[in-house]
């Protein structure tokens, strides 16, 4: 059967890979990043993949008394997977030649289960949430939402279908009390547990669900009667709203997709569907024959624009070049241009026979996994790099490694002090859970004193959790404090209106850790070396280079305000760098004697580095508590 089309909709989709794309480039203007709100487009999209799919179903079962499952499912074959494998293809090459081993290997697993409609729970097991470090250096990181949309595709058209069979006149209420079951779950996930609110299915459908109510409404109530004095009015409020919630994310970028406040785009967005009628300005806007082409190619659009920049970022290509960011973005164009005329509307195309298209699927499909499963059974191939046999296989490029680094038994609040040693708690954020490692691994060389670590919230509105640690046994226990942040001015004040109550307490404060200028935040000056200057590289060289490349803030402005507010306050200070760097001789540390990376990222230690710098620390008598 055939569908009236909305020109509306694919207005609504232009707007949405606008967000997107504009989000995903991380464009700064005069260092503030104005299109922070963009991820709001994925949750567009989902509403009118809800309102769409809901239609599709509703109206052949209406019409007809049943539902082909064959020709609902060619139709999502045909419209997903031939762009999606071109992608795939078209990326292994700069895959090969731009990603280092761990990261190659991670690239493959997202390529298997994106093709499995899985990448969300692959993306949320190895913490690659969009707003973490290294995140926008994941080609595939994107193809979370497909794999969403992928999930509902399967689930919702069986429950929908049993429900209008069996329960048709209780279809609203299920849909609506799904709506509420799922948002609530969201809006707790989003405080609790903000990356599987952000990739999982169940906090994710009732947006997908505020579409499909809307369905609903519009085919079994005839809603599209009423209100017609108000189109005009409440479409345009529609498009308010989601610009608004655009700058609202922008402005609060502390508050999560996924919970109460995104109900104002996903209104907006059903008021702009609904209200949009041929009369109304919103719909002759939407109609705009620019923004319907950009509508229609919104998927080559949003399929080919995260690998595009990862991979550029991973290469340092555009770095601060406007020409070549306008190159870029002439790139993305033209690649979409050739997947949507040539591949997505080739095999859109009936004429092109189902079969045909399945096995030429098939085979391109399997040629992809092969690739994949290779890259994974050989570790990622580290014999691309011939210098990376100079430094341990095992080091960790990943930005993510540090999670694996913990010790949650022996750092959180439920650990045990050894009653017979100095019980030093360290309070503070990575950079301070990097510090209590250090002393971790090297616990026979600080043999009499017994270290726990706490995490510190830097938010302005965390005072009262911060508070209740206070009250933890382990907190009461401790003799010595000692807080270790990435410190800024913010952080000084907050931790500074922390100690002011604490009492009977020795108080150390550690220097902000050597922070470095990488080739990319995925990436260390090793990586660097290695990727991208074979031929040149030095090995020995580099300490020098980290010298160079040592961040002032971290080496002096910012640590001379920690000394200042130290000493001002009588408390002991003391400086990473005594054992980070030698000022004398220029030269800062970047690998152990064995030659293990000792960073994974701008700053942070891999398992290496904490021991090596332990060893250090024992050495020069660094923590020295009297």
């Amino acid at each position: 059967m055939t569908h009236k089309y909305r020109w509306e909709i694919d207005g609504l989709r232009a707007i949405a890979i606008g967000f997107i794309i504009l989000y995903n480039a991380q464009i700064t203007v005069f260092g503030h990043q104005p299109f922070k709100g963009g991820f709001i487009g994925i949750d567009i999209f989902f509403v009118i993949s809800g309102y769409l799919i809901t239609s599709i179903i509703l109206k052949e079962l209406v019409t007809t008394g049943s539902f082909s499952f064959k020709h609902f499912y060619e139709r999502r074959i045909r419209r997903i997977f031939p762009a999606l494998l071109l992608v795939m293809l078209v990326s292994f090459p700069f895959a090969w030649m731009y990603l280092m081993t761990n990261n190659f290997v991670s690239y493959a697993n997202s390529i298997i289960t994106s093709l499995s409609f899985n990448s969300n729970f692959f993306y949320h097991y190895s913490a690659n949430a969009f707003e973490q470090v290294g995140a926008l250096h994941k080609p595939f990181l994107h193809t979370w939402s497909l794999s969403v949309l992928g999930q509902y595709y399967i689930l919702f058209p069986i429950v929908l279908i049993a429900t209008f069979k069996y329960f048709r006149k209780y279809i609203i209420h299920i849909l609506i009390l799904g709506f509420i079951i799922s948002l609530s779950l969201a809006n707790l996930g989003s405080k609790n547990d903000p990356s599987a609110t952000f990739f999982f299915l169940h906090t994710r459908i009732w947006e997908l669900m505020a579409g499909s109510i809307l369905a609903y409404l519009e085919i079994e109530k005839n809603l599209k009667q009423r209100f017609k004095n108000n189109n005009n009015f409440l479409s345009f409020l529609g498009l308010i709203l989601i610009f608004l919630s655009f700058f609202i994310f922008y402005y609060f970028d502390n508050l999560n997709s996924s919970s109460f406040v995104t109900l104002i785009p996903i209104v907006g967005v059903c008021l702009v569907i609904h209200y949009s009628t041929k009369e109304t300005i919103v719909k002759k806007i939407l109609s705009l024959r620019i923004l319907n082409i950009v509508g229609l190619m919104s998927f080559s659009l949003y399929l080919w624009h995260f690998p595009i920049f990862a991979f550029v970022r991973t290469g340092g290509i555009v770095t601060g070049n406007v020409t070549k960011k306008i190159l870029l973005i002439v790139v993305l164009v033209l690649l979409s241009c050739f997947s949507y005329y040539f591949i997505e509307k080739k095999f859109r195309n009936k004429k092109f026979n189902f079969k045909k298209v399945l096995k030429l699927l098939s085979s391109v499909g399997l040629i992809v996994l092969i690739l994949n499963f290779l890259i994974i059974f050989n570790k990622g191939y580290p014999d691309r790099f011939k210098n990376l046999k100079n430094i341990n296989e095992n080091y960790v490029a990943d930005n993510f490694y540090l999670s694996k680094l913990r010790i949650p038994e022996e750092s959180t609040e439920k650990k045990e002090f050894d009653k017979n040693k100095i019980k030093v708690l360290i309070i503070g954020d990575s950079h301070g859970e990097d510090l209590h490692n250090v002393f971790f691994l090297n616990k026979e060389k600080f043999d009499k004193y017994d270290f726990a670590f706490l995490p510190f919230s830097d938010a302005r509105n965390a005072n009262e959790e911060n508070e209740k640690r206070k009250k933890t046994d382990i907190f009461l226990e401790s003799d010595v404090l000692v807080f270790s942040f990435r410190w800024n001015k913010d952080k000084i004040d907050i931790v500074s209106k922390y100690i002011e109550k604490i009492e009977n307490k020795k108080i150390v404060i550690v220097s902000s850790t050597n922070e470095y200028r990488v080739h990319s935040t995925a990436y260390t000056l090793i990586d660097k070396k290695i990727l991208f200057e074979k031929e040149k590289f030095d090995y020995y060289g580099l300490k020098k280079i980290y010298f160079e490349n040592r961040l002032l803030h971290s080496g002096s402005e910012i640590n001379k305000k920690i000394k200042k507010f130290s000493l001002s306050n009588k408390f002991l200070f003391l400086n990473r760098e005594d054992f980070m760097c030698n000022i004398v001789e220029k030269e800062c540390e970047y690998v152990d004697k064995s030659g293990n990376k000792i960073f994974f990222d701008y700053a942070h230690y891999t398992r290496e580095g904490a021991k090596y710098f332990g060893e250090k620390i024992h050495k020069i008598n660094w923590f020295k508590l009297d």
